[in-house]
Order: C-alpha cells, then sequence, then structure tokens
C-alpha cells in the first residue's frame, strides 16, 4: 500500500496576531508596469506577526474563494492571458503535433480478481479511459463502465476502481473536475448496472473488499460545510465498513482516533481475507500499524478487537502478504534503502525478525507477494530493476526488462496466481504491459502501444554534478544525438525535489513534441526525492529545504557550463511541490532563467498548513506556529521573497478554481504580488482552469494546457515555431 501522504503530497496555527485593514477588497488600479496593464488587484494592509516579526500580506484577502471581487480578477487575468498566448506561433504548431501524437491506444495493467482482468484502455483521444473486464489472459475483453458516456466533458472524473475479489462486483470512484473528493459506486459485473448505493465524502482513501465480497472498507471525513469542500482544513478521518445493498447510514464505524485528529487513517485486507492491516499516518514515509484477525475469511467479524503492530511512528511498515501468523513487511525500519522482513504477529520485537528480501544499493519501490514468492521492484539510481525471491530469503533470479533505463510501475499480482502484470515506459517509449510467468520465468508482451514517433535519432545520458556541500547529483539529459553544445538549444530543465518522491524515466508524448524541434530536456533528481532512500529524502526537507533550490540552480548551471543551453535559452518548469521549487528559484536566482513555469505551486509557506490537506505537509516542510521552522520558511517562502524592482523573466503561474490540494489562493497572491514587483516588460502570467483539479484534465484540455505552458516557455527561450524536426 503506497503511503497517502506521499501520494497526497504535491506523489499539506499561524503564531502571531494578524491585523486587518478596515474595509474589504476594492478595486486598486495596479501600476503598468514597463508597458504591460496588469488586472487590478487591491492592496490592503493586512501584516502577519510571527514572533515579532512582522509580514505584510496584502492579497491575503484572496484567500476567500467566494469572494466576488476575486472572481472578477481572476476572469480579467485569464483574458490577458489568452491574448498573449493567442499572438504566440510556437503554441499552435505544439498543439496540433501533440493532438496527432497523443491520439495511440494506451492501457493500464490488469487487476487479478475471481478468474477476471480489469484494465483500463483509452483508444487516443477520449477524455477518459474506459474500464473493461475480461474472463482470463485469452478471452475477449468487453466495456464494464465508460466514464465519457456519464461525461462527454470529462468534468466528471473516474478516479479510481476496485474489483470486489469473487469479479461480481467493481467499485468505482468519480469525482466532479477531479477533485480529491470522491463519491464511491458499485457496480455489478455480470449485467453492467451501477447498484443505487454511493459512498460520499471519501478523501485519501483506498478501497478494500473483504474476502465475501459483501462489502468494503474505506476512510471519509465529515461532510465540509456548504462552500468549503475546496479550502476547508480537513480533520477526523474514520474508517468505515459499507455492505453493497446498503445505504451508507448503515455503515459500521470500524476505527476512529479523536485523540489523533489530523492523522490519516486507512485498512487494506490481505489477499487471504484473514486480516485487516490499519495504517495511520501524519509524518512523510512514515506510519504507525494496526491490524484485526477478522477470521474466517467467508465470514469477516467485523467487530474483532484491534491489535497494536508498531505504534513508535519511526518507519514506514508495509504489509505485503500473510501466511498462518507471520506477515511479510515491506520497511525501512534500520534500512533506510528498504527491506522485506517476516514477522510473527504474536512476536513483534525487531529481534525476532527475519529479512527476506536484503537492503541493497538500490531503493525498494515496493515488494509485493507473486505465487508464493516475493516480487521486488528497486530504484537502481532511478532506473527500475526487478527480482523474485523466495519467502526463506533466497534470490531467485532478476528479470529481464526490455531497456536498462525505464521505469516499471502498476505491478499486479497475486500469491495464489502464476500472472504478473506490470507497466514499462521510457522518455523515448511509451507505456506497455507485460506479463510475467512465475511457474515458467518467462515475460511476453500483454499490450505494446504503437504510435507516430521515432525514437531512434534521440538519446538519454544520467550525468552526475556537483552541488552545495559537494553533494552529488543525478541528471538525466533527453536530446537529439549529437546536439550542438555551443549554448543555443532551447532547454527545458524539470524537477520536483520533495516528499520522498523520485522521477524516474517516463513517456510524456510533449516531450516527444520538444525533441522533434530540437529542444533538450534535462532532470535533476533533487536531494528532498527519495533515489538514495530515506537519507537523500531527509537532506532536502525541513530546515534543509535550501539544499534542493541549491540542486536545481546547479542543475543549471552544469547545463550552461557544458553549452547544452545558455540563460536566455533556458526554461524551468515545476508542478505543485515542483511549483514550490521554480517560485523559490526564480525569487532567488532571477537572472539565471530564460523563462519560468510554476504549476499549482505551494507558494505561501506561512499558511499553507490552514487550508484542505495542507497540515499533512507539516511534517516535510515544517510549521510557520513555532519559532525554528518560521525562520527557514520565511527564508525561502516564494510569495514572502518577491521584491519591488526585480526584473524577473517570463513567467507563467498555474492553478484551478477546483483544486483542492494545493489551494488556488497560493497561485493567485504570488501572481498578484509577482505583477505589482515586476521591473521591466517580461510579461508576469496567471493561467486559471475550470472544472479540474490538482492532478485531473480531460485529455482535450490537457492537450490545450501543454501546448500553452511549453508554448510559453519555448516562445520565450528561443524555440523557433517552423517546422518540426530540428536538427540542432
Amino acid at each position: 500500500m503506497k503511503s497517502w501522504l506521499a501520494v497526497i503530497g504535491i506523489g499539506f496555527i499561524v503564531a502571531g496576531v494578524p491585523t486587518m485593514a478596515q474595509g474589504g477588497p476594492g478595486r486598486e488600479v495596479a501600476e503598468h508596469r514597463a508597458g504591460f496593464a496588469y488586472p487590478r488587484a487591491y492592496r490592503d494592509k493586512t501584516v502577519d506577526v510571527y514572533f515579532g516579526t512582522r509580514v505584510a500580506a496584502p492579497y491575503q484577502w484572496m484567500e476567500n474563494l467566494q469572494n466576488p471581487e476575486l472572481k472578477h480578477w481572476v476572469a480579467a487575468e485569464n483574458q490577458l492571458t489568452d491574448a498573449h498566448l493567442a499572438k504566440i506561433k510556437l503554441r499552435e504548431v505544439l498543439y496540433r503535433r501533440l493532438e496527432r501524437l497523443w491520439d495511440y491506444a494506451k492501457e493500464g495493467s490488469p487487476i487479478q480478481a475471481g478468474g477476471k482482468l480489469f484494465f483500463s484502455r483509452n483508444p487516443g483521444l477520449e477524455n477518459q479511459a474506459t474500464v473493461y473486464v475480461q474472463d482470463g489472459i485469452n478471452a475477449k475483453p468487453r466495456v464494464l463502465f465508460n466514464p465519457n458516456r456519464i461525461s462527454p466533458n470529462g468534468n466528471i472524473a473516474l478516479a479510481g476502481y476496485q474489483p470486489s475479489p469473487d469479479g461480481k462486483y467493481l467499485a468505482y470512484e468519480l469525482s466532479l473536475g477531479g477533485s480529491d473528493w470522491q463519491t464511491i459506486h458499485v457496480l455489478d459485473v455480470a449485467t453492467g448496472k451501477t447498484l443505487p448505493r454511493v459512498v460520499r465524502w471519501v478523501k485519501f482513501a483506498n478501497i478494500s473488499w473483504t474476502h465475501d465480497s459483501k462489502g468494503f472498507f474505506y476512510s471519509r471525513f465529515p461532510e465540509p460545510r456548504k462552500g468549503e469542500a475546496i479550502s476547508e482544513r480537513l480533520a477526523n478521518q474514520k474508517l468505515y465498513y459499507h455492505w453493497v445493498n446498503k445505504p451508507q447510514a448503515d455503515d459500521r464505524l470500524i476505527y476512529a482516533r479523536p485523540d489523533l485528529p489530523k492523522w490519516i487513517i486507512n485498512g487494506a485486507v490481505t489477499e487471504n481475507g484473514r486480516y485487516l492491516f490499519i495504517y495511520l499516518e501524519y509524518d512523510i514515509s512514515k506510519n504507525d500499524l494496526y491490524y484485526v484477525d477478522l477470521g474466517n475469511p467467508d465470514h469477516p467479524d467485523l467487530g474483532a478487537p484491534v491489535h497494536p503492530l508498531f505504534t513508535l511512528n519511526n518507519a514506514a511498515y508495509t504489509p505485503i502478504g500473510v501466511r498462518g501468523k507471520t506477515a511479510f513487511v515491506q520497511t525501512d525500519y534500520r534500512a533506510p534503502r528498504g527491506r522485506v522482513v517476516a514477522v510473527k504477529l504474536d512476536r513483534l520485537g525487531p529481534r525476532h525478525w527475519r529479512t527476506v528480501v536484503p537492503e541493497t544499493d538500490g531503493v525498494l519501490e515496493s515488494a509485493q507477494m507473486a505465487a508464493g514468492r516475493v516480487l521486488a521492484n528497486r530504484m537502481v539510481v532511478a532506473k527500475s530493476r526487478l527480482s523474485l525471491y523466495s519467502t526463506d530469503g533466497k534470490l531467485i533470479k532478476n528479470l529481464r526488462l526490455p531497456e536498462q533505463m525505464g521505469s516499471v510501475s502498476g505491478i499486479s499480482s497475486r500469491d495464489e496466481s502464476p500472472n504478473v502484470y506490470y507497466e514499462f515506459t521510457s522518455f523515448l517509449q511509451p507505456a506497455g504491459v507485460y506479463r510475467y510467468d512465475v511457474a515458467s520465468g518467462g515475460t511476453s508482451a500483454f499490450f505494446r502501444p504503437k504510435l507516430d514517433f521515432d525514437p531512434a535519432p534521440y538519446q538519454v545520458r544520467q550525468v552526475f554534478y556537483r552541488s552545495s556541500g559537494g553533494t552529488e547529483v543525478p541528471l538525466f539529459i533527453i536530446a537529439r544525438k549529437g546536439v550542438k553544445l555551443d549554448g543555443k538549444n532551447p532547454t527545458i530543465l524539470y524537477g520536483y525535489g520533495g516528499f520522498d518522491i523520485t522521477i524516474t524515466p517516463y513517456f510524456n508524448p510533449m516531450l516527444a513534441v520538444w525533441l522533434e524541434l530540437g529542444g533538450v530536456y534535462a532532470i535533476p533528481n533533487l536531494r528532498g526525492g527519495g533515489v538514495y532512500g530515506q537519507q537523500w529524502h531527509h537532506a532536502g526537507m525541513l530546515g534543509k529545504k535550501q539544499n534542493v533550490f541549491d540542486d536545481f540552480a546547479n542543475a543549471a548551471r552544469w547545463l550552461i557550463r557544458h553549452r547544452y543551453t545558455s540563460t536566455p535559452h533556458l526554461g524551468i518548469m515545476g508542478y505543485s511541490n515542483g511549483g514550490l521549487l521554480t517560485g523559490a528559484s526564480v525569487t532567488q536566482q532571477p537572472h539565471l532563467f530564460g523563462a519560468v513555469y510554476i504549476g499549482h505551486g505551494v507558494l505561501d509557506m506561512l499558511r499553507f498548513q490552514k487550508f484542505s490537506g495542507g497540515q499533512y505537509w507539516v511534517s516535510e516542510y515544517g510549521t510557520s506556529a513555532k519559532k525554528k521552522d518560521f525562520k527557514w520558511l520565511y527564508a525561502y517562502s516564494p510569495l514572502q521573497n518577491l521584491k519591488p524592482g526585480v526584473c524577473y523573466p517570463p513567467t507563467l503561474i498555474t492553478t484551478s478554481t477546483d483544486d483542492d490540494r494545493v489551494v488556488p489562493s497560493h497561485g493567485y497572491q504570488f501572481a498578484a504580488k509577482m505583477q505589482y514587483d515586476q521591473g521591466c516588460v517580461n510579461p508576469i502570467l496567471l493561467h486559471v482552469a475550470m472544472t479540474t483539479s490538482h492532478t485531473y484534465m480531460p485529455t482535450d484540455k490537457r492537450i490545450r494546457h501543454l501546448a500553452d505552458d511549453w508554448g510559453f516557455i519555448g516562445a520565450h527561450i528561443g524555440m523557433p515555431p517552423g517546422g518540426l524536426g530540428g536538427t540542432r
């Protein structure tokens, strides 16, 4: 089970007394900055006081997302941005090619349940993938659920699905605009009909069926106040059980912790149906773990007592299977790069553990039971490796993958099945699905995509550069073979650097188009991520967050020094926590970059914890409610470190009205202040999407926004809008 705090990490009581100026937000004409007339944004006299430090917050009124004046300002900002983008010829070149290239079939790895395979497929340009089912490996698949029929424009998103163990039912999650708030529906697989009962107010939760397929465990929060679903701070998640034929009002409360209102609570049933494991999480990459002995899997005892397993919040603990009273647990306790241990449920101390999959030089991303063995998915300097072990700890074999420099994901396996399915992708190859037969040891292609892109002219390099403290940081560079090192290549540097998340090779159709135009793309594995395990993560979090920004700036300097590019031709891009990265980078190094993209970024580091799930990021960033934390947050927080009169490079800031993870007020305030402070003619633009969320866009909107974002950056770093197939 993937840590939910890693997934909701952007994979978040202010101290002091705020003072408000009299009067609400009104219209104030912003200055015409160097000939660029930005929309009006009222500046009030709000000041927050943190441990004696006064911090001006003139745009804090934008935190009220229902404010009519704010909506007027957002509309004006979008109008300005649309007008600017319409003048960029490169944007349409990118859009036309991207739309053609995107039109290829994509499939996900199938889930095995009741002898059936459940998987998603998009034939090309549909707004969302359709769920299919087939009765075994060689059977013909049939459509089970098509979200495009209930929402042709993609405004209602299919957020996930999980079949029951017997394959009779499919629980699927829908959300408006891709919001993190989800509603669970249950579909009868035989008839294709959706049952009338629904489960509401689900967020940051997984669905886990009992072995009898009569119902499932899920987690939900209390219903938010009317009009506050986007920004209201989350608290008091509880674990429930839902019967498929009963109303939600009859659901059984399984576990709650009123003493820990900020913690995430989730449950997962073992494959054999005997045990329910309960996860409690508040710190990134750590969790407490409890278990319930459900007894007879066909008649589970939902009232059985909850027993503690690991309750010190000192490491990550993920059970991957159970044999008798022995649980196989993936953990990084005393193993920062991860291992799998056998733990007897009646003898819990680490001295009783037996190592099944040892810690190695690679980071253990995940482990699964597969036909009585353990399949380990490791990451070796951001490149995937698969290995098969016996349960007594012997290495059986290392699996051969399609490429050495690629990524494995979506592993689907069962302890009772010889079939393992997984997805594999690389920077130059789209994701295919492969089947590994544990019994025979053979691998075959289950699904291979075909698209109009020739990867042969391009290559991927992984180099290492030196950053602050003498740390060596790995860097992927994707470019045309024989690229001229003359400092003139339009280059995009993309980064993340947080939440123990590592950027591994992946295929992006937009990258393929960028390469065809002659561009260069670079991705460093910054500290704060997980490329070398927890030590690497800890080196870029809390008071060491500056290391992340140093790593990114030094990657830019390395590319410039080695003549891949130069400042006028270098654009930087980041999203979510990566938006924080590019926001901090442009405030700290405004003259190092030629253009900047800040996507849905966490930009007010003094108040992020006040909204939605922001409190879950405190273990990663710290909190301004603590004096020590305030000092480092204030030192780099992008919003508070903008300076009047500085010439900032062309910058595009994006967010969404429905982003309930990184609430849009981050982008609103940063854009308003950056426009006010801008000291030269370079444009500072805000683009606000409607009926989309932090992680979701239907295909048509995604293609348009990618063309907008890359078109803006490309135009400002010298990418010519001419024909494709550049030779630089």
